[in-house]
């Protein structure tokens, strides 16, 4: 009996592309094989679910599925000759028997509509099954299901790329996948040949990995483009220096320019983020002024001399 993806993701049919995917991250997280060694119920279950989420996860597949059920998934489905046919075969259960039916005053004619025959020998047949039985057969075998997992790495990793060894539950040996250097929070891999098995004998489908990426403790990304807070002493903000920054390529020397604010960016030019077939992009340092922790009379005095020189009231902006 076919499965109603609906109910095996746990979501009513009008569940909007959100919930059907928080349902189907849940699901995907409490099946997966590594939390379930052993149980093939849940490794059945896993690989059902991934099934459903395939199909109504799939904005197009889930409209022809709504539409006309499992038989929107066979190879070779066409649904404008599906609908055609149904309004056919309802015309003609009201109607005159015969090869034609009536649209709006139009004749159809069968043998156009499926291809010079028509479908099941005879009006009296199952011509929608046989139609669909007939495509599948023209097309050859189908693809088997593509398979879905989110796999969440460092922030190193993302950047420089990784080659990692991952338990598929559509295969008894670990799967070997290389992460590109570059990859980012919600970006895709797939990995072919890693999904479900074809009904009909035809290849595997593929594993399609969601990433997700840790934060890093000193580097935000934006697009290929890195920020670092470094810390500066106040001399260093009034008379200028060159500071040591880390980068993914090893570290750098940064020219703070005198009279550096705090909050600031100084840009350095390719040390971003690097992905094959684009310019990298680069690495904004942003310096952060820091004041001694504890004070001195000698401190205080400066303190005093250089209050003498400052003549810009640095809040006058912060007026409502």
């Amino acid at each position: 009996m076919a499965q109603d993806f609906y109910s095996v993701l746990g979501v009513p049919k009008d569940a909007d592309a959100d919930a059907i995917k928080k349902a189907y991250r849940k699901l995907a997280r409490d099946l997966h094989p590594d939390k379930n060694p052993g149980n093939k119920s849940a490794e059945a279950r896993f690989k059902t679910v991934n099934q459903a989420y395939e199909v109504v996860g799939n904005a197009q597949k889930r409209k022809l599925y709504d539409e006309f059920g499992e038989d929107a998934l066979r190879e070779g489905f066409d649904a404008d000759k599906a609908r055609a046919y149904k309004q056919w075969q309802q015309r003609a259960g009201n109607g005159p028997r015969g090869g034609a039916g009536g649209f709006g005053g139009a004749t159809v004619n069968l043998e156009d509509l499926f291809g010079g025959q028509v479908p099941g020998g005879n009006v009296g047949g199952d011509p929608f099954a046989d139609l669909f039985g007939r495509a599948s057969r023209r097309r050859g075998p189908i693809k088997g299901q593509d398979y879905e997992q989110e796999l969440t790495i460092d922030f190193d990793s993302a950047v420089r790329g990784t080659t990692l060894q991952l338990r598929n539950a559509s295969s008894p040996e670990p799967v070997t996948v290389r992460i590109p250097p570059g990859a980012s929070e919600g970006s895709r891999v797939r990995i072919p040949g890693q999904g479900g098995e074809s009904p009909t004998g035809g290849p595997r489908g593929d594993l399609i990995l969601e990433i997700h990426v840790q934060p890093h403790a000193l580097f935000e990304r934006d697009g290929d483009d890195l920020l670092i807070d470094v810390p500066i002493t106040v001399s260093e903000a009034i008379k200028g220096a060159r500071v040591r920054v880390p980068t993914f390529d090893g570290p750098v020397q940064v020219k703070v320019p005198p009279g550096t604010q705090s909050g600031s960016k100084l840009r350095v030019r390719g040390k971003g983020v690097a992905r094959k077939g684009k310019e990298p992009g680069d690495l904004y340092v942003r310096p952060m002024i820091q004041v001694p922790a504890s004070t001195s009379p000698e401190l205080s005095k400066i303190a005093d001399e250089i209050a003498k020189l400052e003549t810009q009231d640095v809040r006058d902006k912060l007026k409502i």
